[in-house]
């Protein structure tokens, strides 16, 4: 389960201390429909390593001066051409190391 990058293994303050943002950070970017994070038993945020790692990203964009908005589209983007290499790697039977040669 904690290879699963998709487990949402990290409380709300434990996640904005991994990436160096605030947790009012990582709730806005929850309100602009980027991540959403599950919910314990007890209603806490819990988010996972690629919740993070898109939450870093958005991050990154709007240091550079991006809006909120533009930076959140942008990471989606990516995020879904990543999934969509990742799928044709996957169809094609081709290790990551042959795609990268030939992307």
């Amino acid at each position: 389960m904690f290879d699963d990058a998709d487990f949402p293994a990290y409380t709300m303050g434990r996640a904005a201390e991994l990436i160096g943002v605030t947790a009012a950070f990582l709730r806005s970017l929850g309100t602009a429909g980027l991540i959403q994070p599950e919910r314990s038993g007890g209603g806490h945020r819990r988010y996972s390593r690629h919740q993070l790692q898109l939450a870093a990203r958005a991050r990154e964009l709007l240091d550079e001066g991006m809006p909120m908005a533009a930076a959140c589209r942008i990471v989606t983007l990516e995020d879904q051409l990543a999934d969509a290499h990742r799928r044709l790697l996957e169809l094609s039977g081709a290790r990551p190391d042959e795609y990268d040669k030939a992307g």
